[in-house]
């Protein structure tokens, strides 16, 4: 476990908190992090780019000479693509430029991300954000003693804190986040990273690798056993209706009277 100090928002040392190894102290992977900026900026493009084709374009339909005989090239429509204000061929058309990636990539990209800020010694930790006014001056003059000399600041506190948002939204190069937002992206792009007690304890106990238990070995398996006979009579049939014999005769057919002459 690595031992960080915990500050006060006077910046005078109030205490000492353990940082989980696996999280905070893991050998940096850059793979994984350009992977993880270049799936986020990817995502967060627009993908409104549009070019008119041929049949979009402004421009009649009519065929502007006779086929033969001008001595000039053939040519069908002013819209063509190689005439000046014609359309474009194969020009980029709106699309969404955001992918899936894996989430152990992102899960490891995080982890290598933090690892970073606490090896470079840019991760403050501080006791609370306990703010008395949501005045934007009350927290500039507490970030001048965490910062040092550092341009842009990544806040991170887990419970909500009204104060904070508000007095946090009005500076330039800030951003307050929640520990279930936080991303790579935002802790390479800023400088100095700060994050409440609260927070980086609950940073430690959800990023860490859980380990699944081993299944039990099972040498052999039982047969089911049978199913146990009942004593039931067994239902009778149902006697069939009484018909004719096999071997009866069937009576003669009668003739009908001639008729007399």
């Amino acid at each position: 476990m690595a031992l960080v100090d915990v500050v006060n928002l006077e910046g005078k040392k109030v205490g000492q908190v353990e940082l989980a190894d696996s999280v905070f102290a893991i050998r940096v992977n850059p793979h994984l992090l350009h992977e993880a900026v270049r799936w986020h900026l990817a995502s967060a493009r627009a993908g409104t780019h549009k070019t008119k084709g041929r049949s979009e374009v402004a421009g009649s339909g009519r065929k502007l000479w006779r086929q033969k005989g001008t001595g000039r090239a053939r040519v069908g429509s002013v819209r063509s693509p190689l005439w000046r204000k014609g359309g474009t061929v194969h020009g980029p058309q709106p699309r969404d430029y955001a992918y899936r990636l894996p989430r152990k990539i992102l899960l490891g990209a995080l982890r290598s991300a933090l690892s970073a800020k606490l090896a470079e010694e840019k991760l403050t930790v501080v006791d609370a954000w306990s703010l008395e006014s949501h005045k934007t001056k009350a927290l500039r003059l507490a970030l001048d003693k965490l910062n040092g000399d550092a341009r842009t600041l990544l806040l991170v506190e887990a419970a909500a804190n009204r104060n904070l948002e508000l007095a946090s939204r009005n500076l330039q190069g800030v951003k307050l986040v929640q520990p279930k937002a936080l991303g790579p992206y935002d802790l390479l792009r800023h400088d100095r990273l700060i994050v409440s007690k609260e927070a980086a304890v609950r940073l430690g106990s959800s990023l860490s690798p859980g380990e699944a238990a081993p299944a039990p070995l099972v040498e052999s398996i039982a047969p089911a056993p049978a199913p146990a006979k009942t004593g039931k009579p067994a239902a009778k049939k149902a006697a069939k209706p009484a018909g004719p014999k096999a071997g009866a005769k069937k009576p003669a057919r009668r003739s009908k009277p001639k008729a007399q002459e």
